[in-house]
Formats: C-alpha cells, structure tokens, sequence
C-alpha cells in the first residue's frame, strides 16, 4: 500500500490558511501556492540518492555529497496544477516537465483525458505529479493510469489538500505510488468537492468562474 506524507511545516501550515481564505485574490493566491510547492518539494525529494564526488575548496580538496545523477520529472495535471509547477522546477530546475490534461464530466464526475504529453526518456524518470487538490481521487488515479502506459522509473503524486476519499481510490487503484499532501480535510460535498478546503483551485489560480 501507497504510504500517505502529512507535510505539516509551520510555513507550509501558515501559507495553506491564507491560500484557503476565501478574500485571497488570484495574484496572492497564485504566490502562495508556489511557495507552499516549492517548501513541499523538499520533502518530496527526501530520498534523492546521494553519492561522493571529489571537489576542491578554496583550502583544499575532499570528497561531499552531490545528487546521484538521479533523472526527475515533474508532470502537472492541467489545468490547476500548473500552480505548483514553478513552484517545485525552483529546487529542480534540471527536471524536464510533462502535462497531463483532464477534465471532470459533471455528471458522472469521472474524468476524461484530452492531452498527454511526457518527456521522450519518460522511462528514465522518476516523476513527481502534482494537483493542487485530490477530491475524490478520479482525476488524479485516471493521470497516473496514463503516466504509467508511458512505463517511468516511479511516480509519487504531490497535492495542497487531500479528502480521505481521494487517497484511498489512489491507494486502491495505484499502491505503488506515495501521495504527499499538506492537509487531509473532512471530505467531500454533495459536488465532490473538499470540504473545508478552498474552493476550485483553478478558478482561484486564473480568476475564472
């Protein structure tokens, strides 16, 4: 089973309170929500592998720690996940970027794919996706099932909020793939979405109704 990261930092805790503002408008919330992927993106990328390399300071040579030439990507779930994205490019900038476009059919809820785009060497990759929100978990299990055609290294999916309902269809249907979130709310409403959370992220991203 899928292990489930409560990314609980006071910044990180600070900053999701005034994204969840409902008076935030689109130019804060955008900051805020850069600042709070790239704070998360450190502990996403916990478990880089390390190796020695040997260097010389301005005293004298020794052998410290790089990254171990470790390939990463990160793929944002259009459209609201573009929010996160320079967000975490911020600590890794060398990561290449894939898009993954779905939209949610208002009457079934189920999602639908219109666009899939991944880098060529996906298969070398380690991917990180991330959505600001994981509701009921369908648009976020349906990227992954796409990402996962494409065969990469590893996947692990980075959100702001999460409802328990969301976790455990990704668990179910992808316990390969560890969930990072900054909070886990109370559930969901009568239309799938978070409550309290904070409301369509996209809309509040690109001040769109």
């Amino acid at each position: 089973m899928s292990k489930v990261k409560l990314i609980d930092h006071p910044l990180i805790q600070h900053k999701l309170t005034l994204i969840r503002d409902k008076n935030t408008g689109p130019k804060e919330f955008r900051e805020l929500v850069d600042e709070v992927a790239t704070l998360m993106a450190y502990e996403v990328t916990r478990d880089l592998p390390l190796e020695e390399v040997e260097i010389e300071t301005p005293i004298q040579k020794g052998k410290f720690k790089m990254i171990a030439g470790k390939k990463l990507g990160v793929v944002p779930i259009l459209r609201a996940g573009l929010g996160m994205l320079d967000g975490v490019l911020k600590l890794i900038p060398t990561a290449k970027v894939g898009h993954v476009g779905l939209y949610r059919d208002p009457e079934t809820l189920e999602p639908v794919e219109y666009y899939c785009k991944l880098p060529t060497d996906v298969a070398e990759r380690d991917l990180i996706v991330v959505d600001p929100m994981l509701a009921t978990g369908g648009s976020a299990a349906a990227g992954i099932r796409f990402i996962k055609e494409r065969n990469p290294r590893s996947i692990k999916l980075m959100c702001l909020i999460a409802a328990p309902e969301g976790i455990e269809r990704v668990q179910q249907e992808h316990p390969d793939v560890d969930i990072f979130t900054a909070a886990i709310d109370e559930g969901l409403n009568d239309h799938a979405y978070i409550v309290p959370g904070l409301g369509d992220a996209g809309d509040r991203l690109y001040g769109t109704k």
